[in-house]
């Protein structure tokens, strides 16, 4: 199942810019353990939901996984092999745009060495550097 809006106003999107740091989500919140981007960029729904896959068998229906992200910018694709012009091309896929210290995934009611070989396995998905944080009690 890719993930994807169900319904938005306009189907069409500009590319924007993706400067600066994170603004929302950057700390464990749910989960014991997560996963904090390093770089900036684009991760689309199929990355999202094979990372997914990933934890989730590895941890064989133990513990929780939050997805923290959702792709609700879509790219648009002109087809191959045709002459510039003739306007946008039609939405192709859908992509969540990721700024450093945003925190991709969370997990819990696992140990912390299967949280981090579940993450790593995760990590190996994108394309993108990641590391492991815990969850920190904030005031």
């Amino acid at each position: 199942m890719a993930l994807m809006p169900v319904r938005m106003k306009f189907r069409k999107m500009q590319k924007g810019q993706h400067a600066g740091l994170s603004k929302a989500a950057t700390f464990v919140d749910f989960g014991d353990y997560g996963m904090q981007v390093l770089e900036r960029g684009r991760i689309t729904n199929h990355q999202i939901e094979a990372c997914r896959v990933a934890i989730n068998r590895f941890f064989n229906r133990r513990g929780k996984v939050w997805i923290r992200i959702f792709p609700d910018k879509s790219v648009s694709k002109k087809p191959a092999e045709t002459r510039m012009g003739k306007g946008k091309g039609a939405p192709d896929h859908w992509v969540a745009v990721v700024r450093p210290g945003r925190i991709l995934f969370e997990v819990g009611g696992v140990p912390k060495e299967m949280a981090q070989s579940a993450l790593r396995r995760a990590a190996a998905k994108l394309g993108l550097k990641t590391r492991f944080v815990e969850r920190v009690e904030r005031v």
